[in-house]
């Protein structure tokens, strides 16, 4: 039986090539792409978010050899760095409960 970091990892791979499947390269994300992926899968990120090209700036951030396209390796930067930013918020709240 997979454990439950072995599932999320299987989860992060099938996402982000679900949403690859749709356009030219399959094995990367263009910007439509990454935005129905963050529309979907992050729908509460995007709609705490005013600025409206939020998802430009994003894809700009992230295509870090600039093929305009997000490839696995880059989308991973993106997963890991909620992520810290999840964990952060997440001892701060413990920090402020223990107060």
């Amino acid at each position: 039986m997979p454990r439950q970091l072995e599932m999320a990892m299987d989860t992060m791979v099938r996402t982000f090539h679900q949403y690859c499947c749709t356009g030219g390269d399959r094995c990367k994300l263009s910007k439509g792409e990454l935005k129905m992926l963050l529309q979907r899968e992050l729908p509460d990120f995007l709609s705490c978010q005013k600025d409206p090209h939020l998802v430009d700036k994003i894809m700009q951030d992230l295509d870090a050899n600039k093929d305009n396209e997000v490839d696995f390796n880059e989308f991973m930067v993106m997963v890991a760095a909620l992520t810290v930013a999840c964990n952060d918020y997440f001892v701060e709240q413990l920090k402020k409960k223990g107060n």
